[in-house]
């Protein structure tokens, strides 16, 4: 009955629970069971261990400069690290009254010796536990075409005519060739020419057979790598709005054609259907519509098994899309081409997924002349518009209806030079929202302008980027002592962990704080810790850490917000953790102690702990 028990224990343990039962017979035939009181060192810095433990009962806590950075606790084992370099690199003592399984080193190491998937998971560092975790918590759930590149799909033969050859010859190489795309080469680029060209600028135009068909080219045709994600090429098709790309080899000469039918094959979600839907509507209530299908399409590619972060550019996109189609609906005159609409905060990260607030502003050009009644009219009427999308109100009233964010050029940059000089948390918080503030109709060049003008004020002001990190203090990494997490203990979320707080702002806080004092023009959070690791800011692994982190948090908190959907309620930053598997809650444990980690190294970049 004891070897029963040792078996049953072990294989609800992590990675014992997915290796072959002769494994797990190996360590249940190996183990014994030690007892240690409260505030007794287990295994002390600094000393070789001789044995792998497995938590039966009681806490282990793991103590690292005198602070506690982990806790261990029923069915979870510890160190398998300090067992590999046969040197503990942190101290590990009980809590509280603990009752653990023992297993000798050498039998540790012989097993991992003897199974790669054994040996594979202990030696992964933390950011590939997330991925190959998670796809297993997935359970399959993660569709071939996420791995999938251009030239794995199905590409037509390139049909190449020079710029003199007339509508009548082109139209019958298509016809010879059962094309209907087809490139024309000019002396230095190359433009594409569809179906619907020929029917809009020629049927339509009345145009003649011996025109040259160059006159009817978009030129330069969009082009992408054979080797690029072929979800990437979708991105690409849906932000141009078009249906062809052509793919180029490495040495960038154009070898197919990729159209939006082939992509139907790998992407069963609609998007282009959706975007087309867009561009389409012809008045306010068929955008509303078009608006109305991106929570299916996000549930749709999420139950593919698509990376959050994909999700979020797709529909980040196609939100674009909306604002950009209803400003040409409702804007005056008198503002086209003299103003910028420009979304901030996790919408200008291209972060924010389902429809959770409003955080946009109106920039006008110096020389623009509208009336107040008249601008404040149409500010009233886009903010209203967007809330009957589906877009609720921001709380913070940061919209386009809020004279405090609607204003040109002059005092949009006297603005931010009130919010550097004010230095605090509210100014530096519109700040923050304001960097990462992304044009979707209008003149980019005026928030490039603003921009510009927020980079060249800061300059080198060290004590500036160190009030400005120092938000990332603000909220506690939801990891308790003697419990896996901290969560809500009253009131409407009571048993929930908010990952927002917990996770997710310290990673953009601290990249966006980075960042600004790079002066980085990226907007993503993973674009921004991709480029302060190519600035050397950041170390490789901890930069792969940061990023699978950040897309777990996003995954999760995704997961149950579509749920919310389905109950008809509002999608919120709250988690349950009773209903993560208990590979996601060990995953999610692991993802808070890098944000532990990066909160650290922030610290002492800013020298936090030197401020009042």
């Amino acid at each position: 009955m004891e070897l029963l028990e040792q078996r049953t224990f072990i294989m609800g343990v992590p990675p014992f629970d997915r290796v072959d039962t002769t494994v797990v017979e190996k360590i249940a035939k190996n183990l014994d069971i030690v007892y240690f009181k409260a505030d007794e060192t287990i295994l002390q810095k600094g000393t070789m261990p001789e044995f792998l433990y497995f938590v039966i009962k009681g806490v282990v806590q793991e103590i690292e400069e005198d602070e506690v950075v982990s806790i261990y606790t029923h069915h979870e084992l510890f160190d398998p690290v300090s067992l590999i370099e046969h040197y503990a690199r942190a101290t590990f003592k009980t809590a509280e009254e603990t009752i653990c399984y023992t297993l000798p080193r050498e039998i540790f190491m012989e097993l991992l010796h003897e199974d790669a998937a054994l040996e594979h998971y202990f030696f992964q560092s933390i950011s590939q536990k997330l991925k190959s975790g998670y796809n297993d918590a997935q359970q399959g759930m993660v569709a071939n075409f996420m791995v999938a590149k251009v030239e794995d799909a199905y590409l037509k033969k390139p049909l190449i005519v020079e710029e003199t050859c007339t509508v009548y010859d082109a139209v019958g190489k298509l016809e010879e060739q059962k094309m209907d795309v087809l490139l024309v080469q000019f002396d230095e680029e190359v433009g594409i020419v569809t179906d619907s060209d020929f029917r809009r600028k020629f049927i339509l135009q009345k145009g003649h057979f011996d025109d040259p068909v160059a006159k009817l080219a978009n030129r330069p045709v969009i082009s992408v790598p054979a080797n690029e994600f072929l979800f990437n090429a979708q991105i690409l098709m849906t932000r141009h709005g078009i249906k062809h790309l052509a793919v180029t080899d490495d040495r960038g000469e154009i070898t197919g054609i990729l159209d939006q039918l082939s992509l139907t094959s790998f992407f069963a979600s609609h998007t282009y259907a959706i975007a087309n839907e867009i561009e389409m509507a012809e008045d306010v209530q068929a955008l509303k519509k078009a608006s109305q299908g991106l929570v299916k399409i996000t549930s749709a590619l999420f139950e593919k098994g698509v990376k959050v972060r994909y999700i979020a550019r797709l529909i980040s996109q196609l939100n674009a899309k909306i604002f950009a189609k209803l400003f040409t609906f409702l804007a005056p005159e008198t503002l086209r081409g003299h103003a910028a609409v420009i979304v901030m905060g996790s919408e200008g990260r291209e972060e924010q997924i389902l429809k959770t607030d409003q955080d946009n502003a109106l920039i006008l050009s110096d020389s623009c002349k509208i009336d107040e009644t008249e601008l404040a009219q149409f500010c009233e009427v886009y903010t209203a518009q967007l809330i009957d999308f589906g877009y609720p109100p921001c709380p913070g009233n940061i919209m386009l209806s809020n004279p405090q964010w609607r204003m040109n050029e002059h005092d949009f940059k006297a603005r931010i030079d009130s919010w550097i000089g004010a230095g605090d948390g509210e100014a530096m918080m519109n700040v923050a929202i304001f960097y990462d503030a992304h044009c979707v109709a209008g003149d980019p060049d005026l928030l490039v302008s603003l921009k510009q003008h927020l980079f060249s004020r800061l300059a080198d002001d060290s004590a500036f980027y160190a009030r400005f990190a120092k938000a990332v203090e603000s909220f506690e990494t939801p990891l308790g002592l003697f419990s896996d997490f901290v969560v809500e203990k009253r009131g409407e979320h009571r048993g929930e962990l908010d990952i927002k707080k917990g996770g997710i702002f310290t990673i953009v806080h601290g990249a966006r704080s980075l960042a600004l004092e790079l002066g980085l023009q990226e907007r993503n959070s993973v674009e921004r810790l991709k480029k302060i690791n190519d600035a050397g800011v950041l170390d490789k692994a901890l930069t792969a850490d940061l990023i699978e982190s950040f897309t777990f948090f996003l995954t999760l908190r995704l997961q149950a917000n579509l749920e919310r959907v389905k109950r008809g309620e509002a999608a919120s930053n709250y988690i349950e953790v009773k209903h993560l598997s208990r590979i996601e809650k060990d995953l999610l444990k692991e993802a808070f102690k890098t944000v532990d980690k990066f909160k650290k190294f922030l610290v002492y970049h800013y020298k936090l702990n030197l401020l009042g």
